[in-house]
């Protein structure tokens, strides 16, 4: 069975003036979400045996945090395609995945990753997919089950969204 797992980065902080996008770093309330959701990650025993990260300063931090929560030894591989992909860009590098991936982990930035889950999700009305549509925040956490084809023939609304996490739900006393 594959199973995909996308990460948006934690938020980011806009306070250094002149500072390239690609370089901004997690602010101290992207930071402060990190132990929800890595506590998410290690009490559902989430193992991704790849992680494909983009390699902006926030998701390789975002990545950072969140790895010692997650169980086993996942292959890592920073991606400089993987900054602001789009959907499509997206499901083009999930397509070039050999069938040893199963678990597979994305840690990117909106709105490709949003996208991507919307697309790859079956039309049925649930309530995560409705939230994903609407708003896919910043440390939010979308599973989405793809069953056991390989990867080049991956199919738009052919994946079933297991769950969608945010660090508010899962700590409402959060401001993320």
């Amino acid at each position: 069975m594959r199973r995909l797992f996308l990460l948006r980065h934690l938020k980011s902080s806009w306070q250094t003036d002149g500072l390239d996008d690609f370089e901004r770093a997690l602010s101290a309330r992207g930071r402060n979400a990190a132990p929800a959701i890595g506590a998410f990650l290690a009490q559902n025993e989430i193992a991704p045996d790849l992680i494909l990260c983009s390699t902006a300063c926030r998701t390789r931090e975002t990545l950072a945090l969140v790895l010692p929560f997650l169980r086993g030894e996942a292959v890592i591989r920073l991606e400089d395609g993987l900054y602001l992909a789009t959907a499509a860009q997206l499901t083009a590098r999930l397509k070039r995945l050999d069938k040893t991936a199963r678990q597979v982990m994305i840690i990117a930035h909106n709105p490709g990753l949003q996208d991507l889950a919307v697309m790859l999700s079956s039309k049925d009305g649930s309530a995560d997919l409705a939230a994903i549509e609407d708003k896919f925040p910043t440390g939010a956490l979308a599973e989405i089950e793809l069953g056991d084809g390989r990867w080049p023939s991956l199919k738009p609304h052919a994946g079933a969204l297991v769950r969608f996490v945010t660090p508010r739900s899962l700590d409402p006393a959060s401001d993320c």
